[in-house]
């Protein structure tokens, strides 16, 4: 039988993202290698420096370049010779809009052997899921100024939600609580789905969101505890009782605030891995950290983000237990063997922390 083989694209991008993309890639070949699939993968060097020397922030065909692949692989964006905003807008936010990728998937999970800024809390308590809707809301750009510079200068930026961006949300995080989800505390045996808006003053688009989300459970996921919580309160239970969590789903930019929180409770940018999700399409994984380019070529930056990034990938091309292979690894390279989640302070480099991993898997 001939083996598996997944055709992936490869972003290196910039700063330190070269390098711990090298290192993601160094398990996810251990780990196909251990598991029988192979990975074909293509390298573009959509970044600053091609920008730099071309002028060109990406290419016109580079979606339909994409969508030849079953995943992209993406290490970091974010160049200090380049204005902010431009490379981010550019690529990362212009992929994930092209390639329709309406899902932000990031796990917020406390690794054995890595420190929390919450006390009494462990790996037991941080275990949880954020399902984000990732091209709707505030971010499409719907808005402007009038009077731009004058003491009468107006900006409005509109939050736009339709019923089917919120609904193809909504089912996709009931879909993946019933696959991946926990029994949480206070719910029997039901995984809990819990939406996080603010029905008390945004009584429009999370009223939308609300009523969308009670219809779609009770009519389509009996299975499934559903809860809600408002945006503010949810940040202080992340803080004081994050075990209460088992899969939360929210709007776009309440989701990139509490991704950000949850990504400090686990130890922080280092470890902190995410994927831009097109459940019909082609999909793309990251690193919550930037490119760190103060770290560049010191081979001293923290490569387990990424590597975490090739499970969540894995996961997502349907190899689960490889997945699961190279996040046990992770669990016992960070209980066993790493000082610090921190550039420079492990007690191996870049390259080493990879191999540690490649071993174990």
């Amino acid at each position: 039988m001939a083996k598996k083989t997944y055709k992936i694209a490869v972003i290196p991008g910039d700063g330190t993202g070269p390098e711990v993309v090298a290192e993601g890639l160094k398990v996810l070949q251990a780990v196909a290698e251990k598991f029988g699939f192979s990975l074909d993968t293509a390298e573009y060097d959509f970044g600053g420096d091609r920008y730099l020397r071309t002028g060109e922030v990406l290419p016109a065909n580079a979606a339909d370049e994409m969508k030849k692949f079953d995943a992209i692989f993406l290490g970091a964006i974010g160049h200090p010779d380049v204005k902010p905003g431009i490379l981010e807008k550019g690529i990362l936010l212009k992929l994930r809009f092209d390639l329709d990728q309406y899902i932000n998937l990031r796990p917020v999970r406390l690794y054995p052997g890595v420190e929390t800024p919450l006390k009494d809390k462990g790996p037991n308590e941080i275990d949880y899921v954020v399902v984000r809707e990732n091209t709707g809301g505030l971010y499409t750009g719907i808005g402007g100024f009038t009077m731009k510079g004058t003491e009468h200068e107006v900006a409005v930026q509109s939050m736009v939600y339709n019923r089917h961006q919120v609904e193809r949300c909504l089912r996709y995080a009931f879909e993946y609580t019933r696959k991946f989800g926990k029994k949480a505390r206070g719910k029997g045996d039901k995984n809990t789905l819990a939406l996080v808006g603010k029905t008390n003053v945004l009584t429009f688009v999370y009223d939308l969101w609300e009523r969308a989300f009670h219809e779609i459970g009770a009519s389509d996921y009996p299975d499934i505890a559903r809860d809600y919580y408002h945006v503010d309160a949810t940040c202080m239970w992340m803080v004081k009782n994050p075990e209460w969590f088992d899969v939360l789903v929210t709007g776009n930019m309440f989701g990139d605030i509490i991704t950000d929180l949850g990504a400090i409770t686990q130890g922080g940018m280092g470890i902190a891995a995410g994927g831009n999700i097109n459940p019909e399409g082609v999909s793309m994984f990251e690193p919550i950290g930037g490119s760190a380019p103060k770290y560049t070529g010191k081979n001293i930056i923290n490569p387990l983000a990424s590597i975490c990034c090739g499970a969540m990938m894995l996961e997502h091309l349907g190899e689960v237990d490889a997945a699961n292979a190279i996040e046990e690894a992770v669990m016992d390279v960070t209980g066993t063997k790493l000082k610090s989640l921190s550039a420079g302070k492990m007690g191996y480099s870049t390259q080493e922390v990879g191999d540690l991993v490649a071993e174990r898997v």
